[in-house]
């Protein structure tokens, strides 16, 4: 190896001590925006049962929450976005992956994340948390997994 040649690794490092240094800012800074952000309810939901809490624009002519009055809910504005660089990352700083079976494995970065979708059963929710371990992935939810090793245990013992 000659020297420039480490010199431009070293450079490569240090740019991405860097940016990993500025995503762990970017989250904090989204963390402390997602507490101050209000709940956006849906126009008077809360004096009809009917109508649900879910968010809808408000769009009549003579809508007080649509003309932003004093006393109303607060309406959804781009300036409750969290920062784009971390738009959609998990809590611990990496992005997620879904996966559905095994093979979808092959396809997750070391810096990402791995996320179970919610209509895998059981076995194969055991199978990828198992594959997932021996390729050292992180799995978000292993919901249920616990659960289902003690049941193959009783299943084996009787």
């Amino acid at each position: 190896m000659t020297i420039e040649s480490k010199e431009i690794d070293h450079e490569k490092e240090l740019k991405y001590k860097s940016f990993i240094g500025e995503h762990l800012a970017l989250l904090r800074v989204r963390k402390t925006q997602k507490k101050r952000k209000p709940h956006f309810i849906r126009q008077e939901s809360w004096r009809y049962k009917r109508v649900g809490v879910s968010w809808r624009r408000p769009r009549g002519i003579d809508s007080k929450m649509r003309v932003k009055k004093k006393g109303r809910p607060k309406s959804v504005e781009v300036g409750y976005r969290s920062p784009k660089i971390v738009r959609g990352f998990h809590p611990i700083g990496l992005e997620e992956k879904l996966v559905h079976n095994v093979e979808d494995l092959k396809d997750v970065a070391q810096d990402q994340v791995v996320r179970i979708g919610h209509t895998v059963g059981l076995l194969k929710r055991l199978k990828i948390t198992e594959k997932a371990k021996e390729l050292g992935l992180h799995v978000v939810n292993i919901r249920g997994v616990d659960l289902g090793e003690s049941k193959e245990s009783k299943k084996t013992s009787v």
